[in-house]
């Protein structure tokens, strides 16, 4: 069930809150349980014992930490074993088919690819459940001795299928106690509006022209067309994934629970290592306090720290998909990080601000490509024409239409990518000390929600165009 339809919006939504609100307080967190398996059971309830085999392992692992975290041995092994099962696990779901698909190909073997479907947001309940255990060791989270509160930390509807990734030591103590207020609920529903209309309006129309454009073979594009393509997909993958955590952050807050930012406009980014702490921070912050740190992090000397970095980088490209070229994608930005750390760093901040900025994103950009593209073919015929290698046009009547069709849409995006947007608005929904301006204040402030709210259902209701990226993750 994806929070842009109008089931979510008109039927579960709804239904939910009212019976939240009306429930007793000490019920609330079963209720909420009960209704997140049925969210997720509505895309396919075959998937629903997975999950609950996989909360009931890490809520016994969780059990047996708390009471043999002072034996040195015996937390090793239950440690080491929970790693173990749930990255098997993660493994055999998401990964099989693609080992078996490499081992046959290398050497030549017929091993049969066995046919298994991917559960949904198996890649971020995995990681929230290795969050719990690793939180209940390192004393940042009480052990959950009740299984409704520690299933709704892996259930939660809100972040159950698409993250953001929520560490259990953010909400292990909303888990008991959190306190519903009007300001809060209020703060939600804005924000799900504006991750709505970051949906519908932005991703899904900048999502249509990416898709034209990546489904035209490399040697059919001319430079124009290739940059308006890659450019389209950025601002796809950016408010496609920006707008669902806002809309996660939102509902969330709906029901009391505080979750921590995910984005922070990456792309006025100055340098690849900047980028990766505005975006997804989430993901990034779980691998380098659970990854990278326990490898020794930057503390033990530059190979070391280059080791930790194409090690976190490699599963970051794979965690992503099972493709060589998820795996190429992550490794080309670890060297890229390294080699900012190594000396490169230093230099590009002595450079003209706006060059800084150029130089990341034509970075970033080339990077979406290898995410994009499903063969390396593919990419990097689609990086020579980007970059003018060989007899390619450098514009061509479709990049023309492109530019003349979508201009106003794409300017509109690459400024909502801003904070200039966010600045504007703050500007004018900020009570003041004049009266005609807090009396403006109080009347504008929900007309522009409503408005925007009206608008994103209006697209939503006539659409026929409403992916969402990272489900496939």
């Amino acid at each position: 069930m994806l929070f842009s339809s109008t089931v979510f919006l008109f039927l579960f939504l709804p239904i939910v809150l009212l019976a939240y609100y009306i429930c007793p307080k000490k019920l609330r967190n079963t209720l909420l349980l009960i209704v997140s398996l049925f969210f997720y059971a509505w895309g396919e309830p075959a998937f629903v014992p997975i999950m609950l085999f996989s909360i009931l392992m890490n809520y016994t692992f969780g059990l047996i930490v708390d009471k043999v975290r002072e034996r040195r041995t015996a937390i090793r092994l239950t440690m080491t074993l929970m790693v173990l099962s749930n990255v098997s696990l993660l493994c055999y779901y998401k990964y099989a088919i693609f080992f078996v698909e490499n081992i046959n190909g290398l050497f030549n073997s017929s091993f049969a690819v066995p046919e298994i479907l991917l559960p949904l947001g198996i890649s971020f309940y995995t990681f929230h459940s290795m969050s719990y255990v690793i939180d209940v060791y390192r004393k940042h989270g009480d052990v959950q001795k009740n299984p409704i509160n520690m299933a709704l930390y892996i259930a939660f509807f809100p972040q159950l299928v698409a993250g953001p990734l929520v560490r259990y030591q953010t909400v292990a103590a909303q888990l008991k106690h959190r306190v519903e207020t009007f300001d809060k609920f209020t703060e939600g529903v804005k924000r799900f509006i504006i991750g709505l209309a970051k949906k519908m309006l932005l991703a899904n129309n900048v999502g249509l022209i990416a898709d034209e454009i990546f489904k035209t073979p490399t040697n059919e594009l001319s430079v124009g067309m290739a940059w308006i393509g890659i450019i389209a997909y950025s601002l796809q993958i950016y408010f496609d994934f920006s707008g669902y955590s806002d809309m996660a952050i939102g509902l969330a807050k709906m029901f009391g629970i505080d979750f921590l930012e995910n984005f922070n406009y990456p792309y006025v980014s100055r340098t690849i290592s900047e980028f990766w702490r505005r975006w997804h921070i989430s993901l990034g912050t779980w691998f380098r306090d659970y990854v990278y740190i326990p490898l020794g992090g930057s503390k033990k000397g530059k190979l070391i720290t280059y080791r930790n970095l194409f090690a976190v980088w490699f599963i970051t490209g794979f965690w992503h998909g099972a493709s060589w070229t998820f795996v190429a994608w992550g490794l080309y930005f670890g060297i890229i990080i390294a080699i900012e750390k190594a000396f490169l760093e230093k230099l590009i901040f002595k450079l003209w601000r706006p060059l800084q900025h150029m130089y990341a994103l034509v970075l970033i950009i080339s990077g979406w490509v290898l995410f994009r593209a499903e063969t390396f073919s593919y990419a990097f015929g689609y990086l020579k024409v980007m970059f003018g290698f060989g007899n390619v046009p450098l514009f061509d009547e479709r990049a023309a239409f492109y530019l003349t069709n979508y201009s106003v849409l794409l300017c509109l995006a690459i400024i909502s990518a801003t904070p200039l947007f966010k600045w504007l608005m703050e500007k004018l929904f900020t009570t003041g000390s004049n009266k005609v301006f807090v009396i403006g204040n109080e009347i504008g402030a929900p007309v522009y929600y409503a408005a925007v709210l009206l608008l994103s259902i209006a697209y939503m209701v006539n659409a026929t165009f409403n992916p969402f990226i990272y489900f496939r993750f």
